[in-house]
């Protein structure tokens, strides 16, 4: 009598891992799913080549350097800032 709850209880876990097993069987015949070890490299290659002209287009733009006048003007704003916040 107490065998009936354990192989219920086997039944009922049985039915999603039968589920996850079909799962990983859809798609076209014959078709091979997912890429091959060459298109993973290449591809990541040319994210990689995409990644490296983006910064290279925003660099110039971020590291111009200021006038002593900016500087100057920048320190003072960020002295301005500090102090009102510790009021």
């Amino acid at each position: 009598m107490k065998v009936w709850p354990l192989i219920l209880a086997f039944a009922l876990a049985a039915g999603p891992a039968l589920a996850q097993q079909n799962r990983e069987q859809k798609g076209p015949p014959g078709k091979q799913q997912g890429m091959s070890k060459d298109e993973r490299q290449r591809m990541r290659e040319d994210m990689r080549d995409v990644y490296r002209d983006r910064n290279r287009q925003e660099r110039p733009q971020q590291q111009r350097q200021m006038s002593p006048q900016e500087r100057e003007k920048l320190r003072r704003d960020i002295q301005d800032a500090n102090r009102d916040l510790k009021r």
